[in-house]
């Protein structure tokens, strides 16, 4: 073998040694989450020597406390289940995606299409120049006269207007890349404007729809500060609700929350493969473009 052929061999095991081995640290946590779910609460609660990677009595306890059925060695009295939280969660990250996806894609078609909207592009970046704190007080205000505070619906519109910021710029880069003499075409044979949007460019643009949307859920999904604000109990999500488990017996309840935490991966994971033709697509489009 000679000399290049040699160096070049010895860059590639190393190139991919290197990729393995950032892998299995990124992957630590996620392990070390599902460890923890399937333990019980005497293996969660040690330290030092007798703490392990493994379950050595795997049980489902972690995930039936917190839907209120508690094991014989997890007896704590919960102020709610996690079913409610969960279907908070879902009902604000999906509405809220869908708030966000429709008005950014259709501010992004305007202005990218026909330069309409003047100063919007700097107008929406503001909305994440501003400390979210500084940004919640007068929301908070708002939503309290409007009657909005501790609903899903209340919590899924600013869902929307927070995020739509992101969809509006993910969107407006993947209309850049598509041709315009598509349209054009449709155009000139008799199509109206919006039928040609309707038909044409959105059909056109479901990869990046769906790489949007899916980026746009998961950080409705994994929303903290938001919906510890303008939620107090009755629909409280996810987030919020497993920073509350925890019990002046035990302390934090780590199984719970790592069972919890292994549930809220779930809905990510789904939409992530339900749409992974037109995610990977969405990704690469407008790569190849000359």
């Amino acid at each position: 073998m000679t000399g290049p052929m040699q160096r070049s061999l010895s860059f590639e095991i190393f190139r991919y040694a290197a990729i393995f081995a950032f892998l299995a640290l990124s992957l630590v946590p996620t392990i070390w989450m599902i460890s923890m779910a399937f333990k019980p609460i005497a293996e969660w609660q040690a330290s030092g020597a007798d703490l392990t990677w493994w379950p050595k009595n795997p049980t489902l306890d972690n995930f039936r406390f917190i839907f209120g059925q508690s094991g014989s060695d997890l007896i704590v009295a919960l102020e709610r289940t996690a079913g409610r939280p969960i279907l908070a969660s879902l009902l604000a990250a999906s509405f809220g995606t869908l708030i966000a996806m429709t008005a950014g894609t259709a501010a992004a078609y305007g202005l990218s299409r026909f330069g309409a909207g003047g100063n919007l592009p700097l107008a929406l970046i503001q909305l994440r120049i501003f400390p979210p704190m500084a940004v919640m007080i007068p929301v908070m205000i708002m939503w309290s006269f409007l009657g909005l505070i501790d609903t899903w619906y209340g919590l899924a519109l600013i869902y929307g207007i927070v995020t739509m910021p992101f969809s509006f710029w993910l969107m407006k880069t993947f209309f850049d890349d598509m041709p315009k003499e598509i349209e054009d075409a449709a155009l000139v044979e008799g199509c109206s404007r919006w039928r040609v949007f309707l038909k044409i460019t959105l059909p056109m643009m479901r990869p990046a729809l769906a790489s949007s949307a899916l980026f746009v859920f998961i950080l409705n999904w994994s929303d903290y500060l938001i919906a510890l604000l303008l939620t107090t109990r009755d629909w409280i999500t996810v987030p919020v609700y497993m920073a509350s488990l925890s019990s002046s017996m035990t302390g934090q309840l780590y199984g719970a929350k790592a069972a919890l935490g292994l549930i809220a991966a779930v809905p990510p994971v789904i939409m992530g493969i339900a749409i992974q033709k037109q995610l990977v697509r969405g990704l690469t489009f407008g790569a190849l473009k000359e």
